[in-house]
């Protein structure tokens, strides 16, 4: 990604805020305007909005200092230049209204560059809807919320109880009744399971009643309202898309909730959170499991096994992440935005905050609703941000892997600091796990890992701001650089190296717990074979052979710790051992055993391996009904061509038929004729000689 030319147009919001044009435009780098004076308006959305539509007019790309008034610059876009260029930063409540304002403008640099950005665009998936709404609740409730829609949209009442529900004077949507047992799909597709389904009695009368009833009946429906405030009938199910839960007894939530589903008819984009790549994946291998970190996360249940890879539903996930923070090859990679890009944006922010002056960075990562609104809270009802504190937006704080993290400390942050919805505490394992790696690797290299990450999960916006306020310096990290290139796997050892670079300390291994993405394999030598089926489960190329000859090779820097090796070792014999190496022969395969092929005893033709061979002599020798005797244990140190030959020459071979009688041929006639005209000839000599 690169910074492309854009006009930056800044507003002190009717003097609300200190900035200086001067020294931002010194700041500022060329393709921003840099050098050149910049104009600090006053009301650029009111008074001075000329200056917007001069730089719309002229063809520019322009950068927008202010995103509470995007749909007023918007607007005027659309009517001047719609297929112009223009792109908003939040300058005033991240950084502007803060009681440190006056030594704000190195995080005022930072947020510019890195708005300046270009982002790679997102894929999406289409879902489809024409409204055919599925009511699920009891009583009176259920029933005014299903004759509420039904004048527009196509609606089903389930009834998990009629209660107090009267028969309507006039039906205007079907009426069953019974209990959904087991719910799966995604707006404009859901696939139910019903037990005790019955239909409505016509003739009800003072109060519903309905007919027999039947079990394991299926439906579908596009949209569902769920008033039974029973147990979700998806797991997270706020990411589920169409599904609708509010509470039954909140009516103001109902009756938005009704409000909502009456605009869901039509066709709907949605991101495509994650990319996926099976060939990385190492979740199996031959029936063996491997890594099941992506499936141990994902509070979505949108990702299954399949075969040697697993499955994302595109339609299911919720786009929080889990799964690329946790996935140690990239299989599953985060796509809104991608990895790469984020890095990139760490680099920039950070980098720009620091070359302006900026001191003791602290990154705050935060969502685009919650934390969005939490930082408004603080600016506007508070003391705002510190100086030293910087927002860094996500779609999902729960996205970043440990490429990120290791990343954002890399290129110069002090501390990282998320802020957690409340609601959002039980899809934290991921993240805590990837910062619980991050503090070890902190603390191993000398820098001191207790403190430098934490989660705020408060909805007292005061007691946040009280955190970041009452925040101590702590031992300073050198900041580095790199360019974000390659997959997760590379970007985290570029991280790695970066830190190790400038550590106080410089351990050759940190030792990491059970689960962590990176290690080596310890093999049981004597034990070890040189089957190398290891080898052929291996998904990273951690674990090779030699062409040449019988050898096991080793590559500690692509071991991603999924556990294949050791579940597939016929022997048992190799085990993991997480850590994290800084040593150079760790990015170099090693030799973990080798061997001379060993040599078929009737040819001399090499095959297998001494220890292999042996030990299948070991296991089968005088041991087996087949091996009970020398020569058939012989056999098994043959190569398969001598060992074919050699059965079929046995006397006692079971497959032998009758003797074959030989074929004769006219040589074998005229020989033969020789032979008897030569006896012939002797007799007569033998006659004469006694006559």
């Amino acid at each position: 990604m690169t910074i492309s030319k854009k006009q930056v147009l800044v507003c002190n919001c009717e003097v609300t805020m200190a900035l200086d044009g001067k020294r931002l435009a010194e700041l500022l780098p060329s393709e921003l305007g840099g050098g050149q004076p910049i104009e600090v308006c006053t009301q650029l959305c009111r008074a001075q909005i000329n200056r917007f539509k001069e730089a719309i007019e002229n063809d520019q790309a322009v950068l927008v200092g202010c995103t509470q008034e995007a749909p007023l610059f918007e607007e005027t876009k659309a009517e001047l230049r719609p297929d112009s260029s223009t792109a908003y930063v939040n300058i005033r409540e991240r950084a502007g209204w803060s009681e440190e304002s006056g030594k704000a403008l190195p995080k005022i640099v930072a947020l510019i560059n890195e708005a300046a950005l270009d982002i790679p665009v997102t894929s999406s998936v289409s879902m489809e809807t024409a409204g055919q709404c599925l009511i699920y609740g009891a009583g009176q409730q259920a029933l005014d919320a299903a004759l509420q829609l039904s004048s527009r949209l196509a609606v089903t009442l389930l009834f998990t109880d009629e209660g107090d529900a009267l028969p309507p004077r006039q039906v205007a949507m079907p009426v069953f009744k019974g209990k959904i047992t087991k719910a799966t799909g995604h707006l404009g597709r859901f696939r139910l399971a019903v037990d005790g389904f019955s239909d409505v009695v016509v003739s009800s009368k003072e109060r519903l009643s309905f007919g027999s009833s039947r079990d394991a009946v299926e439906a579908e429906a596009e949209l569902i309202l769920d008033l039974s405030g029973g147990a979700p009938l998806f797991p997270a199910h706020k990411k589920r898309d169409g599904y609708y839960r509010p509470d039954p007894g909140d009516p103001a939530a109902v009756q938005r909730a009704l409000f909502d589903v009456t605009d869901m008819v039509g066709e709907f984009e949605k991101p495509r959170y994650v990319d996926f790549t099976s060939d990385l994946c190492a979740h199996s291998r031959n029936q063996k499991t491997g890594c099941t970190r992506c499936l141990d996360v994902c509070p979505a249940a949108a990702i299954h096994p399949d075969g040697d890879a697993v499955a994302i539903d595109p339609f299911l996930c919720g786009g929080c992440g889990a799964c690329h923070s946790v996935c140690p090859t990239g299989a599953a990679s985060y796509a809104f935005p991608p990895a790469a890009s984020i890095v990139e944006r760490l680099r920039t922010l950070l980098g720009s905050y620091l070359k302006a002056g900026g001191e003791r960075p602290v990154l705050l990562i935060h969502d685009e609703t919650y934390g969005l609104d939490m930082l408004g809270m603080l600016a506007r009802i508070g003391r705002g941000l510190p100086a030293n504190v910087i927002p860094f937006a996500l779609n999902e704080v729960t996205q970043l892997g440990l490429e990120a993290i290791l990343g954002a400390f890399a290129y110069g942050a002090e501390r990282l600091m998320f802020v957690i919805p409340p609601s959002r505490q039980d899809e934290l394992v991921g993240l805590e796990q990837q910062m619980s790696y991050a503090e070890m690797i902190l603390g191993g290299l000398g820098y001191g890992g207790d403190g430098r990450l934490r989660c705020l999960i408060e909805s007292d916006p005061s007691v946040i701001e009280d955190m970041l306020w009452g925040l101590d310096p702590l031992h300073p990290l050198a900041s580095g650089d790199y360019l974000p290139l390659g997959q997760k796997r590379s970007l985290l050892r570029s991280a790695l190296d970066t830190l190790f670079e400038s550590a106080p300390t410089s351990p050759a291994r940190i030792t990491l717990p059970a689960g962590a993405p990176f290690g080596r394999v310890n093999v049981d030598i004597e034990g070890c074979t040189l089957c190398l089926a290891c080898v052929g489960v291996c998904p990273t190329g951690a674990l090779t052979d030699n062409p040449e000859s019988p050898a096991l090779r080793f590559q500690e820097d692509a071991c991603v710790q999924c556990g294949l090796c050791a579940n597939t070792c016929p022997e048992s014999v190799i085990a993991l051992e997480p850590s994290v190496s800084f040593e150079d022969a760790a990015r170099q395969p090693s030799v973990v055993k080798q061997e001379e092929p060993f040599l078929c005893i009737r040819c001399q033709k090499p095959f297998g391996t001494k220890s292999s061979i042996e030990k299948i002599v070991t296991l089968l020798g005088e041991k087996h009904s087949m091996f009970q005797d020398n020569t058939a244990i012989d056999r098994i140190r043959m190569c398969d061509d001598c060992r074919v030959v050699v059965q079929f020459e046995a006397t006692d071979n079971p497959m032998a038929g009758p003797a074959k009688k030989p074929v004769r041929t006219t040589d074998d006639y005229l020989r033969e004729r020789e032979e008897i005209e030569a006896a012939r000839r002797r007799a007569k000599d033998r006659d004469e000689d006694e006559g």
